[in-house]
């Protein structure tokens, strides 16, 4: 039996599982709906296409690193349960490992690799998983990398130049990284749209102080110098001696930051929240 394209429409619209996995089902079952459903039930894939449209938005930052290459990768689910779930631990570590061991640096590849096993997870755990970011780091003879993580929810990694770029430094201000979140490398690279946008909100904030214009604009030029200093990481005070910058620490040991990356479970992903306010009252309404 020939595997038209409205056969396989219609298998998806049943399934909700993704266009290629309904023809390959249908293909293997000769055109049998029904079987190919049944097939993909026992596969786990149509219980997996019904969880991927539920909020992930817990989940684990992994990462791996050997003498010269660092991967960091956020792989989220629906609980903090299952992000300590042992299955769920050891999938993250396999998509490290993987990514480390196979050179890969592009998210696509890495999804379709590990496509099978995600499925397994996800019938076996109940709960939508997503590989939803990843960031490679990699180190030459000249420079140095090194990781740092809190507690799997946020993981970072700086590469370093320099004489002095020592993996102990580089650790350091890793772990700086993950505690301020720096937004840029140097104050320099804030866009200048963002700039001009705190600049007329420092503006506003001065002249409704009613401060003398002179003095306002002394007070809008610290405000920006400060905004600068506190969202780039070479600006920040170092957290385990704010006496002293980033910029400043590194002077002090030969050595240039050339790179940091920073990953924090969830962040950007719209939580979904329950009123059980309203829902209460939903129900009594209905009842």
């Amino acid at each position: 039996m020939s595997i038209t394209a409205s056969i396989v429409k219609e298998l998806r619209e049943k399934t909700g599982v993704g266009m290629m996995d309904c023809k390959k089902a249908l293909v293997e079952t000769k055109g049998d709906i029904d079987a190919a459903i049944t097939l993909l039930r026992t596969k786990g894939q149509m219980k997996a296409a019904k969880k991927a449209n539920r909020s992930a938005a817990e989940g684990v930052i992994a990462i791996t690193e050997n003498s010269n290459t660092a991967v960091l990768i956020e792989i989220n689910c629906e609980t903090d349960f299952v992000a300590r779930d042992e299955n769920f631990q050891n999938f993250t570590k396999n998509a490290t490992d993987t990514a480390l061991q196979n050179n890969i640096t592009d998210i696509d590849v890495l999804k379709k690799t590990l496509e099978e096993s995600r499925l397994q997870l996800v019938s076996k755990i109940g709960e939508n998983i997503n590989i939803r970011k990843m960031q490679t780091i990699t180190a030459d003879n000249n420079t140095t990398i090194a990781t740092y993580s809190h507690g799997g929810r946020i993981g970072s990694a700086v590469k370093l130049s320099g004489s002095g770029a020592t993996t102990d430094l580089a650790r350091d201000i890793a772990m700086h990284v993950a505690a301020t979140n720096p937004t840029v490398l140097s104050p320099d690279e804030i866009p200048a749209d963002i700039i001009e946008n705190e600049k007329n909100v420092f503006m506003q904030q001065a002249l409704d102080s009613g401060k003398p214009k002179e003095i306002v604009e002394k007070m809008v030029v610290g405000k920006l110098r400060k905004f600068k200093a506190e969202n780039s990481l070479l600006g920040q005070n170092f957290v385990k001696d704010p006496s002293i910058t980033i910029e400043k620490l590194l002077k002090q040991n030969n050595a240039t930051a050339l790179q940091f990356v920073r990953f924090e479970v969830g962040e950007g992903i719209e939580k979904a929240t329950t009123d059980f306010a309203k829902e209460v009252l939903a129900q009594a309404r209905g009842a």
